[in-house]
């Protein structure tokens, strides 16, 4: 399915996107220097990914690079080359005739179905390990539910009362919000756009071109990893239209696949140190 056509279509329901925002406060207070956090990768074109390791960028999987080696990420302002990108073993794409069938009806019932049950979460292999940004470490525990979480993206941007801007672009300036996490399944987490006077005083949720972006917590007083943006769910009575207030937004528990992380990490160092032994990655 082409890429481009899958975010124009999974925007009435996945696909998550930039920061939308309060529709009461200063965009400009959501606004942050790239500087602020060096370990976001910029997939081709749009969606986010995570530097989690030297070698490694965790993603959402229907935001990875489709051609491997012959794509690049971003991450510091600098392209990074991709060696290879590894799905999880059992993520599955989404039928391109289920999003065309949601669209054509107004009614995107199916496509949260099955999303909900897709394990939508990638590694991508760099080539060469990054030295110049510091990887962010995983959460690890389960405790996650009442968690205050910083939102980070560049995608689409809008705020709460107008929904998401219809016609802007997929990558736009770096944004940072906060919400709380108020539900956990066994794929996702999620949270909702609370309207003012109910919302944090930065509250926000991604929106399209964010897929991918991280979802963090401070742990033990260290930022770490507890989410990736993957798609979201309108509010009742708002249609397709993305970005009001009511919307929940669902987003991968990385607690989850931690040990499926681990495991494909430890795999190919093993891999490459065999093919060269007393090489340091």
């Amino acid at each position: 399915m082409n890429r481009y056509l899958l975010f124009v279509l999974l925007a009435i329901s996945s696909t998550a996107s930039a920061i939308v925002i309060r529709s009461d406060v200063d965009d400009a207070k959501y606004r942050i220097p790239a500087s602020a956090f060096p370990a976001l990768a910029d997939m081709p074109g749009e969606g986010h990914g995570v530097l989690i390791a030297p070698q490694w960028v965790l993603t959402a999987a229907h935001a990875a690079p489709m051609h491997d080696m012959e794509q690049t990420v971003s991450i510091g302002g600098v392209e990074r080359k991709v060696e290879s990108v590894i799905n999880y073993p059992t993520y599955t794409r989404m039928p391109e005739a289920l999003a065309k069938e949601a669209l054509a009806s107004g009614d995107p019932a199916k496509i949260h179905q099955f999303l909900a049950t897709s394990d939508d979460i990638a590694l991508v292999k760099l080539a060469a390990p990054v030295r110049d940004v510091a990887p962010v470490p995983l959460y690890r525990g389960n405790e996650e539910i009442g968690k205050t979480v910083q939102i980070i993206g560049k995608g689409a941007t809008g705020n709460g009362a107008d929904g998401q801007l219809p016609h802007g672009s997929h990558r736009t300036i770096l944004r940072r919000a906060f919400n709380a996490i108020t539900g956990a399944g066994a794929r996702y987490l999620w949270y909702q756009f609370d309207p003012p006077p109910s919302g944090l005083p930065l509250e926000g949720v991604l929106g399209s071109g964010d897929s991918g972006g991280p979802v963090m917590i401070y742990n033990n007083g260290t930022k770490q990893l507890v989410g990736l943006g993957s798609w979201i769910r309108s509010a009742p009575g708002n249609g397709l239209q993305a970005g009001l207030y009511g919307q929940v937004v669902y987003n991968v528990r990385v607690s989850r696949y931690v040990k499926w992380i681990d495991s494909v990490i430890l795999d190919k160092a093993s891999e490459a140190l065999a093919e060269h032994p007393g090489t340091l990655f």
